[in-house]
């Protein structure tokens, strides 16, 4: 089975059907016209960008050169999630770093070295998607883990200063608050897990399919690849939360309050 090519001249016209948001978006009078035209602008160029540089690497199929592009992702990634989540970047960026390299990394050794098998597996054309699909997840449960421990230990420093009083350290005062973020960062993975082939065909199943790979063959490639993004998102998290706490204390144990821009709102 071949997949079906799409012609410029299709895919510019398959940009038509903006039209009918456009039109609600002018109709309802909501100020998010230029902010979609910017979007779809630097969604095309930049796929563009992506898709003639993964020719390349895919062609030249060079281990370092693989492993150099994966480390651009994730440098981007950092500073997306820093950006997410409203707090000062130089606070964030080092520790997010590497949290999120060992949470790609390690789930993806693993899926490419252990699930895949062979030296076939360790190619560009396995490793750039397969990564990008779990530091795409990473990314959105950094976000929102890191941001519930910051802004419920803002919220709640009273307690969290209560705990110290008591004789508590600096890891047992914050656990409540690592639980908290965990919590709420590991449960959109979760519900995805328990809901997925039901509500929709996810991205990993439905790109096999496409590729002419028979329905079982995409329903283990998906298995496995839900398995990776829940491990790594623990994993990232986890790190994230404790190595971005490192530097964003102050010596007697209370938040900095540099962590906080001072326009954020």
């Amino acid at each position: 089975m071949n997949i079906i090519d799409i012609s410029i001249w299709r895919l510019i016209a398959g940009y038509g059907l903006l039209a009918i948001p456009l039109g609600i978006i002018i109709w309802m009078r909501l100020p998010m016209l230029g902010d979609t035209l910017s979007a779809v602008a630097r969604m095309t160029l930049q796929l563009l960008f992506v898709g003639f540089y993964l020719q390349v690497i895919f062609d030249l199929d060079n281990f370092w050169l693989t492993g150099a592009w994966v480390m651009v992702m994730i440098l981007v990634a950092d500073l997306s999630i820093a950006r997410g989540c409203r707090l000062r970047i130089s606070r964030l960026a080092g520790g997010l770093f590497w949290a999120l390299a060992a949470g790609t990394f390690i789930p993806l050794a693993f899926f490419v070295g252990l699930v895949l098998g062979g030296t076939e597996a360790w190619s560009a054309q396995y490793i750039i998607p397969i990564g990008g699909m779990i530091l795409g997840n990473c990314l959105r449960a950094d976000i929102i883990g890191i941001r519930t421990f910051y802004e419920s230990l803002q919220e709640n420093e009273k307690a969290y200063l209560l705990s110290l009083a008591q004789g508590a350290n600096l890891k047992e005062a914050l656990l409540p608050f690592t639980r908290e973020a965990l919590q709420a960062a590991l449960a959109p993975t979760i519900a995805t897990m328990a809901t997925i082939g039901l509500v929709s065909l996810p991205g990993m199943m439905t790109g096999v399919i496409l590729g002419g790979g028979d329905p079982m063959t995409a329903i283990k490639y998906q298995i496995a690849i839900m398995i990776a993004i829940y491990v790594g998102t623990a994993i990232t998290v986890l790190l994230a939360i404790r190595l971005t706490a490192q530097r964003n204390f102050t010596p007697h144990g209370t938040l900095d309050p540099g962590l906080f821009p001072a326009d954020r709102p």
